[in-house]
């Protein structure tokens, strides 16, 4: 077996976002795309040499054979170990859980979260460091920089590992340990949560339970956590079987794109508990029987109920959330005495705030929850969550969130989704947002005044790192806000987001549907940002 060193050109185009470098199939199966990005990423890195390298993905059409050249690149490059999930499987958490618990270098994860997939889907790439956790800006740089002068890479002359069979064998000097995928993780969770009275509760016969996996990730580990070790009824998990193409479905968990969930869990006898997953397993939607529960109010109600699950039983540290998720977890956190972090979107935001027991859980509207568990947000551990404080409460997901409502007021707050907007177009708009600003502070704009209007920037408290232009937000004087921001984690145009949130502390007034109680919100948003005026589009994509 010989090491080869494959002269190539740099791409232009090989800036990782939000969560790593994301593009259609058909970018990465270009000569040299994946090759080119995967060199970047070692030429970044330090003292690598003879270290395990932890490789997996969700499962998407391109999967197996990104992991065949990255195992034989990492090979030559002189990576000691590799750790790979059986079948070319791990979800985005369970490789975190892999580099923390074997104490690993870093590791390459395989996925566009919750983008369709097949052939003529999308694909992803990103790194995460030894801590378990995306990696940074400062290191994403350093590989964009890498990217653009690259002019050769190294790759082992070899057969294809067999990523099927469970066991160890070598390529060139690096051993390859190909492991179960699902067997660390949910050893990592029964040291979190009460596995025996969930089992109580899933089996009790007056509880019910769906978990829609969408045909991505989490399927071998739903049937192996809920159907297997906490023994519900089989048929429990639905759409269990992970596809390259995701079933030809959009593997986001949401009210759109979760409708099979949707049609059980709003129909007729429906189940105690639904909830969902993403492509890579690190999103979550919770939905009770003919209710839905926002991502805000999920990490509210979560980090209220803490204690009352094992891992969690002495308390938290803080709580963390990004800038445009609901200020529902804030009010917990004022309530219990301890910080409240606001950062931008980006999982990687809540790493250092995890590593210095700053925050203990975490939270995205993008329905992403979290915790110190692991450096990355973490689906199937927010349903476990769930279950347990069902279990310990012995209420309906229903009446839980409405007692928290009554407790701490009711944060009504919406996503709208503009998908594939004209990048132009979209940029366009976020500067004309932006020319406003100095403008609005103290404007009346329908029967609500302007408190402040900035462009988020943040200012990391443990390495003093800035982000800027994180969002556009306007806040209103009775804690009202408007967001406006464009997603870093499509492929095809823009994806702009408006987030829209009114706090309402008289219970008598928390029955309201959503969208009419942010009705005349909705519409300032569009009159000062000229939505439907310059994108054309004359409602969202997706309502969440």
């Amino acid at each position: 077996m010989a090491i080869q060193t494959v002269s190539t050109a740099p791409f232009s185009d090989q800036k990782p976002g939000t969560s790593g470098l994301r593009k259609q199939v058909t970018v990465f199966q270009k000569p040299n795309y994946l090759e080119n990005f995967v060199q970047a990423i070692f030429d970044s890195l330090d003292s690598y040499q003879g270290q395990t390298l932890v490789v997996g993905g969700d499962g998407r059409f391109y999967n197996r054979q990104a992991i065949q050249i990255i195992l034989k690149m990492a090979a030559a490059n002189g990576f000691g170990k590799a750790l790979v999930g059986q079948g070319g499987i791990f979800s985005t958490p369970a490789v975190s859980c892999i580099i923390r618990k074997y104490s690993a270098f870093g590791g390459i994860v395989l996925s566009a979260s919750h983008n369709p997939g097949g052939p003529d889907g999308d694909f992803g790439i990103k790194y995460n460091t030894g801590n378990g956790g995306p990696a940074p800006e400062k290191v994403t740089n350093a590989i964009f920089e890498r990217s653009k002068v690259i002019d050769e890479y190294q790759i082992l002359d070899a057969e294809d590992v067999n990523l099927d069979r469970i066991g160890t064998t070598t390529l060139g000097n690096m051993t390859v340990e190909v492991l179960d995928a699902v067997n660390d993780y949910a050893a990592l969770m029964e040291t979190l949560f009460d596995f025996e009275q969930i089992r109580q509760l899933l089996t009790s016969g007056s509880f019910s339970m769906c978990m829609d996996s969408l045909h991505a990730v989490t399927g071998p580990y739903a049937k192996a956590i809920f159907e297997g070790l906490l023994g519900a009824p089989q048929g429990t998990v639905q759409n269990g079987e992970p596809l390259e193409d995701f079933g030809g479905g959009h593997p986001d968990p949401n009210l759109v794109y979760a409708h099979d969930l949707v049609k059980v869990m709003f129909g007729a006898n429906a189940p105690s508990f639904g909830a969902a997953s993403d492509g890579d397993g690190d999103r979550n939607m919770i939905v009770g029987s003919n209710f839905f529960v926002t991502p805000s109010d999920s990490l509210a109600v979560l980090a209220a109920n803490a204690t009352l699950v094992p891992g969690y039983r002495s308390g938290i540290a803080g709580v963390a959330r990004s800038m445009p998720t609901s200020q529902a977890v804030d009010r917990v956190a004022e309530k219990l005495g301890i910080d409240c972090y606001e950062t931008p979107t980006g999982w990687k935001f809540f790493g250092n705030l995890l590593d210095a027991d700053k925050a203990t859980l975490c939270g995205e509207e993008s329905f992403g929850t979290g915790s110190n568990h692991v450096r990355e947000k973490d689906g199937l551990w927010a349903v476990l969550f769930w279950l347990n404080v069902l279990a310990v409460k012995g209420q309906s997901v229903e009446d839980i969130v409405k007692e928290h409502w009554a407790t701490y007021g009711r944060n009504y707050y919406s996503r709208h989704d503009f998908e594939g907007v004209d990048k132009t177009v979209a940029n366009g708009l976020m500067d004309g947002l932006r020319a406003q600003l100095p403008t609005l502070k103290g404007k009346t704009l329908g029967s609500y005044t302007v408190d402040y209007a900035d462009d988020f920037s943040y200012t990391d408290p443990i390495d003093n790192s800035v982000s800027q232009k994180q969002g556009i937000r306007i806040g209103f004087t009775d804690g009202s806000r408007i967001v406006f921001r464009l997603s870093g984690t499509g492929t095809q145009g823009a994806t702009l987001r408006l987030y829209v949130e009114s706090y309402e502390s008289d219970a008598a007034k928390h029955d309201i549907d959503t969208q009419e109680a942010l009705g005349e919100l909705i519409q300032i948003a569009d009159q000062v940002a000229k939505i439907k005026e310059l994108t054309g589009f004359d409602k969202p994509t997706v309502i969440t």
